[in-house]
């Protein structure tokens, strides 16, 4: 009876595929198997409202004329991210494991960072007065990140420059026919000037819907390999899928609550969670996408910082379990969450919801969709199992034992990261030359 209730329940957590909504997606399928292999990118959140530390672009909507002809004349005024080093985030994005980098080269009030001859809103008519994006872009392609774009096809500031003085996000294009073709020409030398200036990009993020496909279809006229997320894939904001997707899927996260720098009344997700988060992304078929939101100097803070840092040790010990990996035959048992490597015979679990697990204690852990064979090796991934530092008496291996009940492992915290000796983030098993149970 034991074994025909475990049946049951693999049945009914094995992967169900999600139905995609109706998005046009010509995206190249060799693009979207790269994203499935990369797995965890950043996402930068910037604006001149950051001087406020208010949400992003949205104080606009249903503004009164008062406070947006103070927002739009005075905020790119004293804009002027004097100490912007965009090496300084790159390298904490690459050093978090992070293989991508998308910038919001425009949000919704129609700011631009780049050199554009569309409009005066732009960081080139701000003290700052160079083109911060092709400094981002350069850097990403000194340290082998791949480049993306953030695109609002919103424009706040273009409507109420143009006579639209109720700014909002419903429906807002649909009662603008007096100045429609104006903004259509405006809005394809937007993307003409990101699609030519800027050399290779390799994928485009595209918030809202209004003239979505026409915008798609420019990026992939001008840039065939360009990948394009939102507007093509699914992209679920601020969680993660309850299901296993075959397709190339991306979740974007904030770091705390807000997209934008917020430098009060701010909480943080711990390092711990958002490790999670990107664990359970991994082992359901998608990409996780981190947002970070630098302050008005151009600086991450210290809490953002630390997080990254964090995630930047996990990943020093981990990263192989999240590169080049898809979903296993199933996505998780309890606690313990899986994922295999995309060509080799190994499978990853990454033991989560221990937080207290002492350094040099042994636990165990029955995994019932795993089966060894005759060649079947294990190891915790970061530690050789010859050494628990200060306790020679401890035998640090891992070891497993194949029973009808199914696949035991035995494994022992034994690397030292923190000096308390103990380490709140998951540990990752490797488990090599093994079968599926069924």
């Amino acid at each position: 009876m034991k074994h025909i209730v475990w049946i049951a329940a693999l049945i009914l957590s094995l992967p169900v595929f999600a139905q995609e909504p109706e998005l046009v997606n010509n995206n190249k399928p060799d693009r979207e198997e790269w994203l499935k292999d990369a797995g965890f990118g950043m996402f930068i959140h910037w604006n001149i409202d950051v001087q406020l530390g208010t949400v992003i672009s949205h104080s606009l909507a249903g503004s009164s004329e008062a406070y947006a002809d103070k927002y739009i004349k005075e905020l790119p005024a004293t804009f002027n991210p004097m100490d912007w080093n965009p090496e300084k985030i790159v390298i904490l994005a690459k050093n978090a494991g992070m293989k991508y980098i998308v910038f919001t080269t425009k949000h919704h009030n129609g700011f631009c960072f780049w050199n554009t001859e569309s409009t005066d809103f732009s960081i080139t008519h701000t003290p700052y007065g160079k083109d911060l994006l092709a400094e981002f872009v350069q850097t990403c392609r000194k340290y082998g990140l791949a480049v993306g774009f953030y695109f609002s096809t919103e424009d706040f500031v273009f409507s109420y420059r143009n006579g639209i003085k109720d700014i909002k996000r419903v429906d807002h294009w649909d009662h603008t026919a007096s100045i429609r073709d104006k903004y259509e020409s405006y809005l394809q030398l937007q993307v003409k000037e990101l699609m030519t200036r800027f050399g290779q990009v390799d994928m485009f993020f595209i918030d809202s819907e209004a003239y979505r496909e026409e915008v798609k279809k420019m990026v992939w006229e001008m840039q065939p390999n360009c990948l394009i997320t939102r507007g093509a894939i699914l992209t679920p904001e601020q969680f993660i899928p309850g299901e296993t997707i075959n397709a190339a899927w991306e979740s974007c996260m904030t770091i705390g609550t807000q997209w934008n720098y917020k430098p009060t009344n701010e909480n943080y997700k711990s390092g711990t969670y958002l490790i999670n988060a990107l664990i359970e992304a991994r082992a359901k078929g998608g990409s996780f996408l981190l947002n970070v939101g630098p302050d008005a100097w151009g600086n991450l803070n210290e809490a953002q910082q630390g997080i990254l840092i964090e995630l930047a040790a996990w990943n020093f010990v981990n990263g192989e379990a999240i590169r080049d990996v898809r979903p296993w035959i199933v996505s998780n048992e309890g606690d313990i969450w899986f994922a295999r490597h995309k060509k080799e015979n190994r499978v990853y679990a990454y033991i989560t919801g221990i937080e207290d697990w002492k350094r040099g204690d042994r636990k165990s852990f029955l995994l019932r969709s795993i089966k060894s064979t005759g060649n079947t090796r294990i190891s915790v991934l970061g530690q050789s199992g010859n050494v628990v530092e200060y306790m020679p008496e401890v035998d640090g291996h891992a070891t497993f034992d194949q029973s009808s009940e199914g696949l035991t492992i035995s494994v022992v915290r034994a690397q030292r990261i923190y000096n308390n000796h103990q380490w709140p983030n998951p540990i990752v098993v490797k488990l090599e030359h093994v079968e599926p149970a069924l």
